[in-house]
């Protein structure tokens, strides 16, 4: 069974879409799917689509939903097939699981993030940004971008934004190493936007237009970010910008570019020029 949850929610067997329409089917397939291999309580599961008002029915609605969900799955599994619905959607004590008996986008997605991280902080920057390129090319938009969000997705697609965007600062980090600043400074300049208060896109936008030549512009970004910190939350830019910044005064040598030609073996290997060790 394919599942992907990066993105509008897929599930299907045999190509044969087993997403119901409806809004709350939808949902619970979902949260199975986020736990694939997993046991969901009934009690989450409740929560997850009604919060706290419950009608008096919700547990039997719930057990409505389940058997939707099987016959969607008896259906595209066919009358031949080895496993049944409830191999698939197995009943638990206490609750469900999804069996999909293969990776789904989100557990490929941590495998894939924990290793190019892993190769980032070991110094091989080349096989970093590989990995964290491949991790980050998973997504497809917002995680379940097509279905009605409940407090227990909303915490679950909340922790997978906050992933992706570690991941994406990890990727950017990885390819700053590499020499690639020139190619960063749309996709950073468009993230600064979207982030008016993350220090690291800024940092690392700081560095990009310091290392293309262009200090006055790094300089600028600097002040804007301090404007829009003490105005929203009343607070300095952190220690760690202020150094960065200074170090761009002083057109600080640590802040110049990697060499990328130099050789590597299976990536290339460079000491951290991040604004953290300015």
């Amino acid at each position: 069974m394919e599942v992907r949850v990066l993105g509008p929610l897929v599930a299907q067997l045999d190509h044969t879409s087993v997403v119901p329409s409806a809004a709350k089917p939808r949902q619970v397939l979902a949260l199975l799917a986020l736990h694939a291999g997993q046991v969901v309580t009934v009690s989450t599961l409740l929560d997850e689509l009604w919060g706290d008002a419950p009608p008096r029915t919700a547990p039997a609605t719930l057990q409505t939903y389940i058997r939707q969900l099987r016959r969607r799955l008896a259906t595209a599994l066919g009358p031949t097939a080895v496993r049944g619905p409830k191999d698939i959607l197995c009943t638990r004590y206490g609750g469900y699981a999804l069996d999909v008996a293969g990776p789904d986008d989100a557990t490929q997605f941590q495998r894939l993030s924990v290793a190019g991280q892993t190769a980032l902080r070991e110094g091989t920057a080349r096989e970093a940004s590989a990995l964290l390129h491949q991790a980050l090319a998973l997504w497809r938009g917002p995680a379940l971008a097509d279905v009605q969000i409940g407090r227990a997705l909303e915490v679950e697609t909340v922790r997978l934004e906050e992933t992706r965007l570690g991941v994406l600062d990890a990727r950017i980090e990885a390819d700053m190493r590499l020499g690639r600043h020139a190619a960063l400074l749309g996709e950073l300049t468009a993230l600064a936007a979207q982030h008016p208060l993350h220090e690291t896109v800024h940092a690392q936008l700081m560095l990009a237009l310091y290392r293309s030549g262009r200090p006055s512009h790094a300089l600028g970004i600097y002040q804007r970010l301090r404007q829009c910190l003490i105005r929203e939350l009343a607070l300095e830019p952190s220690t760690r910008l202020q150094r960065l910044h200074q170090a761009i005064l002083r057109a600080d040598p640590a802040l110049e570019s990697p060499d990328p030609a130099v050789p590597g073996g299976d990536g290339l290997r460079v000491a951290p020029l991040t604004p953290a060790s300015v």
